[in-house]
């Protein structure tokens, strides 16, 4: 079977293991769902949607978050990591969408790379969650399954992220990336990874047990 049929139904397999595979951020929009993007680097979707709850409440678009004290918002996302980086980025970009993109996140993966904080994981996901457009982010879990099963090689998230993509159909990118993620979390763990249960274990080219 050749790579992409190879993808194609390991992606099978995992649409039947996880039906209610999507993600946990919460958000009411695109520009909710960037900022919760941002946040989620290095802290887990729990920790993000405990603080977005909160700085949601009070300040929720980009003229908002524009406007706010850099030490406020500090304070309003202090439970997840790296929170004074990350809130410079987030008043940065809300500065930028609120004047040169009229207060709407831009729906194209380059513009969105030129936002501060903005890699290429975020632009994905921003693409396929916020507007349904096709993006396949890679994050630690998509990058460490992928290599496991052998349908992307390489060492580097972007070499991951554009194996993935040339062994996956397009309109199953923004899908694929939170089943990868789903089995990386519940199977397919960085540490003791559990093969004995893994419904791909014939598909994959390690033996980890």
């Amino acid at each position: 079977m050749n790579g992409d049929k190879r993808a194609l139904k390991i992606i099978r397999l995992l649409q039947n293991e996880y039906p209610e595979a999507g993600t946990r951020l919460r958000f009411s929009d695109p520009f909710e769902l960037l900022v919760a993007v941002v946040l989620s680097a290095q802290s887990t979707d729990q920790q993000v949607n405990k603080v977005t709850a909160a700085l949601f409440k009070k300040y929720n678009t980009p003229e908002q978050l524009a406007a706010v004290e850099l030490q406020e918002l500090e304070n309003l996302i202090k439970g997840v990591g790296l929170y004074r980086n990350k809130a410079q980025h987030i008043k940065e970009l809300a500065v930028i969408i609120d004047r040169d993109y009229g207060g709407q996140v831009p729906d194209d993966f380059d513009q969105l790379l030129k936002l501060p904080g903005v890699g290429r994981k975020t632009a994905n996901v921003v693409l396929a969650v916020g507007f349904g457009k096709p993006g396949l982010g890679v994050d630690t879990h998509v990058q460490r399954v992928a290599r496991r099963l052998g349908i992307a090689r390489g060492k580097t998230a972007v070499q991951i992220e554009t194996g993935l993509k040339q062994a996956i159909p397009i309109n199953l990118w923004g899908e694929a990336h939170h089943l990868l993620i789903a089995h990386g979390r519940a199977v397919c763990r960085a540490r003791k990874p559990g093969c004995g249960d893994c419904i791909l274990r014939k598909w994959c080219e390690q033996n980890l047990e």
